[in-house]
């Protein structure tokens, strides 16, 4: 009985985690940007000397969806997002390089360009982005920044940094456990991406799907509860016997 209730104690944690990981998506279907992560069960042998008789249910999560979200127009100058599979780069606050497909960025008191999370977006070198003052802000469609200085008498604008834009192959992509996406690949370098202001990229996760899933879900964990109820009904019985015996 023991090994019946092993398996099922197993598949009720696993299924748990799986939970876990559905509710995430759920959670940020609002959040801009979002990429959701798949998710999958498959049978794990015990391993040891002799014949593998028993299999145990093992969750993974073997990838994240990239595909892009719905664009959302904002209007505002600072919104943007990239075309195709472009990314632009940003600094982690683990000070490593984290990948975005969108951005609501601003500027802070002391001129550096941030994301709404306040992580420094890089420029083509890898560089934390500083703005000096400014009576208008553009950013173009390779990534420019432009500006019009505060102290300027025309309304000329003038070029001062640019985005650093990639499109790493999604292969190589990953998304780490602080949310961020890396590239397991070469280091990435400056390539053509097409970027879009005044628009942010919504989250890709399909609220239906998502919700359809948490209900097979549940389902899955009563039938892994019932198991174990049923082991310990077997259990119960057994000892009787033993007792009559």
């Amino acid at each position: 009985m023991n090994r019946m209730l092993y398996i099922a104690m197993s598949g009720a944690k696993e299924v748990s985690l799986s939970q876990a990981n559905n509710a995430n998506n759920l959670a940020n279907a609002n959040t801009d940007g979002f990429k959701q992560d798949f998710n999958q069960f498959r049978a794990q042998n015990v391993e040891g000397p002799g014949w593998n008789s028993r299999a145990y249910a093992m969750d993974e999560r073997p990838a994240t969806d990239f595909s892009p979200g719905a664009v959302k127009v904002t209007g505002r100058a600072l919104d943007i997002m990239t075309k195709e599979n472009g990314f632009m780069a940003v600094q982690t606050p683990s000070g490593k390089e984290g990948l975005v497909r969108t951005a609501a960025l601003r500027v802070t008191p002391e001129g550096d360009l941030v994301d709404k999370r306040g992580n420094p977006i890089l420029n083509e070198g890898g560089v934390p982005i500083s703005i000096p003052p400014y009576r208008s802000i553009e950013i173009s469609a390779d990534g420019t920044i432009s500006i019009i200085p505060s102290d300027s008498n025309t309304n000329l604008m003038v070029d001062i940094d640019q985005l650093k834009l990639v499109a790493p192959n999604i292969k190589e992509l990953t998304k780490g456990k602080d949310g961020y996406i890396h590239s397991t690949g070469a280091n990435l370098v400056q390539a053509d991406v097409t970027v879009v202001s005044g628009a942010l990229e919504t989250s890709n996760v399909n609220t239906v799907e998502a919700l359809t899933t948490m209900i097979e879900l549940s389902r899955k964990y009563e039938m892994q509860i019932k198991m174990m109820k049923t082991t310990k009904d077997h259990a119960q019985k057994s000892d009787s016997l033993l007792k009559l015996s």
